[in-house]
């Protein structure tokens, strides 16, 4: 009973608002990760918020460290850890949902 009330909070106070989809690319520029890190650079949120990316039925969770990006159309820019993660290092450019 305890985890449906916490599961229903949660759902109450989750703001859709703060869910997005659009196009996302992996830059292998810019500030340097730790090996391996998984990081995006996103315009809005707040550094060091953690996103959950999903592409493709993979879900990844990447920490924002950098802003972009800046080109029209694109929602987030995946560092290539992540990028490699999601599986979309072919592709180069696909469309994910961000929460």
């Amino acid at each position: 009973m305890r985890a449906l009330i916490a599961v229903l909070f949660l759902f109450a106070f989750s703001s859709p608002a703060d869910a997005e989809s659009g196009l996302a690319s992996y830059y292998g520029y810019g500030k340097a990760a730790r090996s391996g890190e998984m990081t995006c650079a996103h315009r809005t949120r707040p550094f060091g918020t953690v996103l959950t990316v999903s592409y493709g039925g993979r879900s990844i969770q990447c920490r924002v460290n950098d802003r972009g990006p800046f080109i029209r159309g694109r929602i987030v820019d995946l560092s290539v850890p992540a990028a490699r993660a999601l599986g979309m290092m072919s592709a180069g450019v696909v469309r994910v949902s961000v929460q």
